[in-house]
């Protein structure tokens, strides 16, 4: 008797062929499905996340939430990895290891936006001052969407296999947060991901749609502290001191020269003095003055040429000033800095093709670079290269948009008190584009 195998494998290949397109699509109508079903929970969590913001290094009952959130889904979770810093894991089997990162951390703002869930709370800053805080950067948003993946992950674990792992980062906003991470071994102590992910708010970009840019994202960032020393003495004989307001103004005007003349014009920097300090009255010239600056680019070179001009300036002009080698001004570069984040260009452009294929090509769009800070570059330089991405979620309602683009009322930048992302469909957004990124990335 013939054995029907051959049979079998052939109708098996043709039921597939007309089948598999509706089993893929279903996969994705699975992640929205489980959305539709959480989504109520995750806007109650959204509401909560921005009534009750926790200053940088203080994310204490942030990060407890997060933690009991992953904790109940079935991951591994290490916490106080440095500061407030936590990571959980989800193995499923063999295959990639996936990073998904979020950030906790508010600012020191009053919030103005009018909403019901408007922040009214308090907190002390390092000064010791107390200060109105507030989710002015959509962190808030990031923890929402994170949570949201989770859950969704967790939901289709069937449906992949590989590692998940899940990193809830204190202080972004001070840009040491990665750096405590790696200090206390991220990558050690968890499984080394081959990709990692983030997501960051957009204020400009219409709710519904997500935003990338392949390479160079966002700026390198270094604060920078300068003491300009002089001789103090009386405002009505000024021949009798040497003047450090004068000095800084010379410096400042200096500094404006190193990117309009030093640097090549294809180069994009910014050298900014953000404050000065110096004197307490009309009539006495003081001894010294402080300056703080920022300086922003996208490469190591170009960083590294505008310090260099910094501080040829500072000896330079003080010397001009008949200042001693003891007396000129001295520069301070604090450390950690935030370095450049690099989107990996072949990660990235497979990331778009799912987020088109998720959400329509007409709502995945281009961005331009831009001069923030974001220490999620961190995640992509360690030792452990691994290939990073982080895209912009759109926040903004699109009729707003549209007025701001036709001269309308300007639209609230991210760190303003009026910055105040739509819910939905900006969460639905996140997780959805979050959750098909990762599931592709386990199929390949």
């Amino acid at each position: 008797m013939t054995k029907p195998y051959p049979l079998t494998l052939f109708a098996t290949c043709v039921w597939l062929f007309f089948h598999l397109p509706a089993l893929l699509a279903q996969s994705n109508s699975s992640v929205q499905e489980y959305l539709d079903h959480i989504y109520p929970e995750l806007q109650t969590l959204y509401e909560r996340l921005h009534q009750q913001p926790e200053l940088s290094l203080q994310e204490e009952n942030t990060a407890r939430l997060l933690a009991d959130q992953l904790i109940d889904l079935g991951f591994e979770v290490q916490e106080k990895m440095g500061a407030y810093n936590l990571a959980g894991v989800f193995r499923n089997g063999p295959g990639p290891v996936i990073l998904i990162r979020t950030d906790m951390d508010a600012l020191p703002v009053r919030e103005n936006t009018g909403l019901s869930y408007a922040s009214q709370a308090t907190g002390t800053n390092a000064a010791g001052e107390e200060v109105n805080v507030m989710h002015a950067c959509g962190h808030d948003m990031h923890m929402t969407v994170f949570v949201g993946t989770a859950r969704t992950l967790i939901q289709l674990k069937d449906q992949w296999q590989g590692t998940l792992v899940m990193v809830a980062q204190s202080a972004e906003e001070t840009g040491v947060g990665a750096h405590l991470f790696f200090q206390n071994g991220l990558y050690e102590k968890v499984p080394k991901p081959d990709y990692a992910l983030a997501l960051h708010c957009n204020p400009y970009l219409e709710a519904g749609k997500v935003g990338y840019r392949s390479g160079p994202l966002l700026a390198s960032v270094d604060m920078i502290d300068i003491e300009v020393f002089g001789e103090g003495g009386h405002g009505a004989a000024p021949h009798t001191t040497r003047d450090p307001v004068v000095l800084s103004a010379q410096l400042i005007e200096s500094f404006q020269t190193i990117v309009s003349r030093e640097i090549n014009p294809q180069e994009p920097a910014v050298v900014t003095v953000g404050s000065i300090h110096g004197g307490t009255v009309h009539n006495v010239i003081p001894d010294k003055v402080h300056l703080q600056l920022t300086v922003r680019s996208y490469s190591n070179e170009v960083r590294d040429q505008i310090i260099e001009g910094i501080k040829r300036r500072c000896r330079h002009l003080g010397m001009a000033a008949g200042l001693s080698e003891e007396k000129l001004p001295v520069i301070r570069i604090r450390d950690p800095f935030t370095p450049t984040t690099d989107n990996d260009p072949e990660l990235t452009e497979k990331l778009v093709g799912v987020f088109q294929k998720e959400l329509g090509t007409e709502n995945v769009q281009e961005m331009p670079k831009y001069t923030f800070g974001e220490d999620f570059s961190r995640y992509g330089i360690q030792d452990h290269k691994v290939p990073i991405c982080l895209y912009w979620l759109g926040t903004v309602d699109p009729e707003r948009v549209e007025e701001a683009r036709k001269g309308g009322p300007e639209l609230p930048s991210l760190h303003s008190p009026l910055y105040a992302p739509v819910p939905e469909p900006s969460i639905r957004t996140g997780v959805r584009t979050m959750a098909t990124a990762a599931l592709d990335l386990w199929s390949q």
